[in-house]
């Protein structure tokens, strides 16, 4: 009779369990929105979560935003000495270094004064003069900066720093980190855009990633990805941020090989990768390319990439090897 008692007692507790629900998070940062949505059937403090969450990306913002004059790269950005800016930034200094190599100088984390001088920084037009833009050449680069004792130095006081090319990937890498240090293993997190996603949705399927169309003045799908493996999406495109002038459109990537805003056909590069800085600086590195330049640096890094190039409003897309390899992950 008490095996009986207690064999009622188990079925009546384990009715009662609720079954996992997704919880969902959303919140402002670094000029952006950001989302994440995960499952589990541990209990979990959401509020707690988003908390550290907010946390994580205050830290972050403290750090790396060149909007605040108090941050830490704007401090290194105004001075002329020896600076001890951490081990994050230092760490995506090393991540862009590799990509400035194998892009040959394309991709450049020193960008900003270009990014000035083109008026991209107070969203106004100013083409410059021949002899302005070689002058700012001069002070891009990133062999302009060295790393001693975990010191951070520039040869040139007007060699400046700007992470945003990166370091919205390495936000959405850290708040996954805090979603870990939770056990949590089914989750989608998304900041202006870029993602990270790891484990399933709640009924076991892939997680879906919409790519949008890269058109102005549009917000449709390109196409849906479906993702049911540990991996970053970053996408980078040049529809949003332009300037037209006299028939003439300006992207704001800019080569730092030249100094001037891309001309090509490549409107939009899809990156995925298990490291989310790793992705977030290669898509803005392959846009900066184009597909034909791109496809071969791709190719020869093993990057899974999808380009898209646009030519009188007809679309185009150009994948990588490493892309073609990954199975059903394509919504059809």
């Amino acid at each position: 009779m008490k095996w009986l008692l207690r064999c009622i007692l188990l079925i009546m507790l384990v009715g009662c369990q609720k079954s996992p629900v997704y919880t969902k998070l959303e919140g402002l940062a670094q000029g952006t929105s950001w989302h994440v949505t995960f499952w589990s059937k541990d209990k979990i403090n959401s509020t707690e979560i988003n908390r550290e969450i907010e946390r994580q990306l205050a830290e972050i913002d403290l750090h790396m935003s060149t909007y605040r004059s108090d941050s830490v790269i704007s401090r290194f950005n105004s001075m002329h000495s020896a600076m001890a800016v951490g081990d994050d930034i230092l760490g995506l200094i090393g991540i862009a270094k590799e990509v400035t190599s194998k892009t040959e100088g394309c991709y450049d984390l020193t960008i900003k004064p270009l990014f000035d001088l083109w008026g991209f920084t107070h969203n106004q037009l100013t083409i410059p003069t021949e002899s302005a833009l070689q002058q700012t050449l001069t002070y891009v680069g990133l062999h302009h900066l060295s790393i001693d004792n975990q010191m951070l130095t520039k040869d040139l006081p007007e060699v400046h720093l700007d992470l945003s090319s990166i370091g919205q990937g390495y936000s959405v890498g850290k708040v996954a980190d805090v979603l870990k240090r939770y056990n949590i293993d089914n989750y989608l997190v998304e900041i202006g855009g870029e993602m990270v996603v790891h484990g399933s949705k709640l009924d076991g399927s892939a997680w879906k990633i919409a790519i949008e169309k890269p058109l102005p003045e549009q917000r449709i799908m390109q196409k849906v990805l479906l993702i049911d493996f540990p991996q970053a999406i970053m996408t980078s495109g040049t529809y949003r941020h332009y300037f037209d002038h006299l028939g003439q459109r300006y992207s704001h990537i800019i080569d730092a090989r030249t100094g001037k805003p891309v001309t090509h056909n490549t409107v939009s590069v899809t990156v995925l990768a298990t490291d989310p800085a790793r992705a977030d600086a290669w898509s803005t590195a392959l846009l900066c390319l184009g597909s034909q330049e791109g496809l071969v640096v791709a190719n020869q890094n093993d990057i899974k990439a999808l380009f898209i190039d646009e030519n009188k409003g007809v679309l185009k897309e150009i994948k990588t090897d490493s892309y073609n390899k990954m199975k059903n992950i394509e919504l059809n």
